[in-house]
């Protein structure tokens, strides 16, 4: 690539590094990569597959869950293609234009995922401390809202980082020492004060995400209370059973990305190929996890999946 591309004012080309410092076994570290990459897009499509395909299934924990896959789906699919031809091709340029909107749809559905883990922490609340008033809080028209709710809170905010990003002087080295295009890892190569960029950042993490682990965290604690009161030790145990999957899903989220913060925030020690293998581990392991705690705990859809393969002939 040429020189002006790589560090003049325009930026019209990024180089992505892949995961710096380990260059010369990229081809190796694709494997697991590919393998998880494989797992998640077969994983969610069949979670799709037989929610759709199944009647007895058309209930609001699984439309959430269905929403669920498919934006698991999505994140999936911004960043692993991309990524798997840095480390198979070596194809490291990435046009301005689509490193903003990779970065745009990697944030943006990061965000819905964490609103569909509270609107699914919502529907086990209502499940086990409202039984009887359950199908008249979750009616279909109600589930249409919150799925609208959760992509306008998304978008909204993600909505002016492209431009934010679009305004600042890119005077310095083009190279992004990452897989993809993420906020702060492009904010970081811009030549002027970064500080509006750097804050919105904060606040929108703080209070999108940090506000989601609270309401679900709370959700939990009224369950807990409510489960406790039940005088049968098999009542109990059956109201834990139908929120084990979910527990499971949200340690499977919000665990790589307080990991990853934490990371990133204080340890200045740590290699440059620890935070992007982090990094990539948090985007890659939940859509590969989802299906397989779903599919393993919910007995639904474990037998759903059963038959599917048995009638394929596996």
């Amino acid at each position: 690539i040429s020189a002006s591309n790589s560090t003049g004012s325009d930026p019209s080309v990024f180089l992505l590094t892949g995961i710096p410092g380990l260059e010369s076994v990229h081809i190796w570290i694709s494997i697991p990569f590919c393998s998880v990459f494989t797992m998640a897009l077969l994983g969610n499509s069949t979670l799709l597959y037989v929610i759709k395909t199944e009647p007895s299934l058309h209930k609001p924990m699984f439309i959430f869950l269905s929403m669920l896959a498919a934006i698991d789906l999505v994140l999936s699919l911004t960043t692993m293609p991309k990524t798997l031809s840095i480390f198979w091709f070596n194809a490291r340029e990435i046009s301005f234009n689509a490193c903003l909107t990779q970065m745009f749809f990697l944030h943006t559905f990061s965000i819905m995922e964490s609103a569909v883990l509270l609107a699914m922490a919502f529907d086990r609340y209502v499940a086990i401390c409202h039984p009887l008033r359950y199908t008249n809080i979750l009616t279909n028209a109600v589930i249409v809202k919150i799925g609208l709710a959760t992509l306008a809170r998304a978008v909204l905010p993600m909505f002016p980082l492209p431009f934010l990003l679009r305004r600042l002087p890119y005077c310095r080295s083009h190279v992004i020492s990452h897989c993809y295009c993420e906020h702060m890892a492009v904010v970081k190569l811009a030549c002027t004060n970064t500080l509006f960029n750097n804050i919105y950042g904060i606040i929108v993490a703080l209070f999108i995400v940090g506000l989601d682990m609270l309401f679900i965290s709370i959700s939990y604690v009224k369950i807990l209370m409510t489960v406790l009161s039940l005088a049968s030790k098999d009542e109990r145990h059956k109201a834990f059973g139908t929120c084990g999957s979910h527990v499971c899903a949200i340690l499977v989220f919000y665990t790589p990305v307080i990991l990853s913060s934490t990371i990133h925030r204080f340890g200045r020690h740590v290699a440059p190929h620890i935070h992007i293998l982090m990094a990539n581990f948090y985007l890659l392991f939940p859509p590969m996890m989802n299906p397989i705690i779903y599919g393993v705990k919910t007995k639904q859809i474990r037998d759903r999946v059963i038959l599917l393969f048995r009638r394929k002939g596996f």
